[in-house]
């Protein structure tokens, strides 16, 4: 299991650990990430992923995973966040489509 957010992509950084004599040695940073279910109000259905705490606090903030995925912009996303958009939009378009 890759240690990525499957949001946003956000991945393992390197650094260096530094000491008081100013030695270096490398590092790895690693992303806050947490298995979280989410739910989508259009697809009608959850999403289980891995997602950094920062992104969680998006979501929450833009007022859930529909509205972060609408706002979003694709170059942003990761390819598993780039296909629920695309299934967003694809629902949205037939609900919005008038009952004929």
């Amino acid at each position: 299991m890759s240690r990525r957010c499957d949001l946003t992509g956000k991945g393992v950084q390197t650094g260096h650990l530094v000491s008081h004599s100013n030695r270096k040695t490398k590092r790895r940073f690693l992303p806050n990430l947490c298995n979280v279910t989410l739910q989508s109000e259009v697809l009608k259905r959850t999403v289980r992923m891995r997602v950094s705490a920062n992104a969680l606090k998006s979501v929450d903030h833009r007022g859930g995973l529909d509205a972060f995925l609408r706002k979003a912009n694709a170059d942003e996303l990761s390819p598993l966040a780039l296909e629920l958009k695309r299934q967003l939009a694809k629902a949205e378009k037939v609900e919005a489509a008038p009952a004929a």
